[in-house]
Parts: structure tokens; C-alpha cells; sequence
């Protein structure tokens, strides 16, 4: 036995945002390549920023810089599948947040693929680590699961 964590349900993620797979995200074995599965991971988190607010692609002085990510792969989601991206903040820190990503294929209750990234965030001109502005914190609260952030 691995240890290896299973896939987790529905019930863990606060957030969900609806991705639809394209022709050109499967592969030649017939599924999502797995590279794909990152920008899955991008485009949720910076989908929920851009609708709270928080983040203007081309004009925030403050932007998030993907400094650690990982995914773990657990089943198989192909053209043309839907995904039910999950989002959740396992960790909000003082300039950095772990968003951690599960992916549900159509309806299922269980995660095809789940992972994580770290966000550092930085001011855009210097590229030097900022504090989280308020209205990001605001944001991401209602998000965070565990612990509350100290």
C-alpha cells in the first residue's frame, strides 16, 4: 500500500466554476493530456480573482506567480466532457496562498484529478514579494478550509 491520498468529493471544495474541454485538449491516447490539467488549475483560480475583482490581467500592480504546483491523476476526463472545477484555500499567508484544485468530470462525486499551487504574490513593476492586499484577503476567506489563517 502507497499511502497515496484518494480522490476527494464534492463536499471539499467551497467553489466551483464550469470548464469545458476543447477537441485540442486530448491527446493522442485518447484523454486530457496531462499538461492540460494545469491550465485547468490557472483558469479557475484566475477566473474567481478576475470575478471577485481582485485581479486585472493587464493592469494590476499585484500579481500572483505560481511558485509551487503538483497534480495528482486519478481517472481519465476526455473531449467532450465537462468539468466542475473545485477551489478551495488550504493556506493564506502573509504574501503567498495555496489554492488547492479538484476536478470532477460531468457529475461525478469523485475527484478525476486534484492538486494544488502556491501563488506568491508580487508587485508587477519589481517582481518583489508584496503583502496580500484586503480585497484579496476578502476574497479568498470564504474559501479557506482547516485551520482559520493566523
Amino acid at each position: 500500500m502507497s499511502g497515496r491520498p484518494g480522490p476527494e468529493t464534492r463536499a471539499a471544495f467551497p467553489l466551483f466554476r464550469s470548464i469545458t474541454t476543447r477537441w485540442a485538449d486530448n491527446d493522442v491516447f485518447g484523454h486530457v493530456n496531462n499538461v492540460v490539467y494545469y491550465s485547468y488549475f490557472d483558469t479557475v483560480v484566475n477566473q474567481h480573482l478576475i470575478e471577485a475583482g481582485c485581479l486585472d490581467p493587464l493592469r494590476s500592480p499585484i500579481v500572483g506567480l505560481v511558485a509551487e504546483t503538483q497534480c495528482r491523476y486519478f481517472s481519465s476526463v476526455a473531449f467532450p466532457d465537462r468539468v466542475a472545477a473545485g477551489l478551495r484555500v488550504a493556506r493564506l499567508g502573509t504574501t503567498s496562498v495555496r489554492y488547492e484544485i479538484g476536478l470532477f468530470r460531468n457529475d461525478d462525486d469523485t475527484a478525476s484529478a486534484q492538486g494544488h499551487f502556491v501563488h506568491v504574490y508580487v508587485d508587477r513593476a519589481t517582481n518583489r514579494p508584496v503583502r496580500l492586499p484586503e480585497a484579496l484577503k476578502a476574497a479568498l476567506l470564504p474559501l479557506v478550509v482547516g485551520p482559520p489563517p493566523g
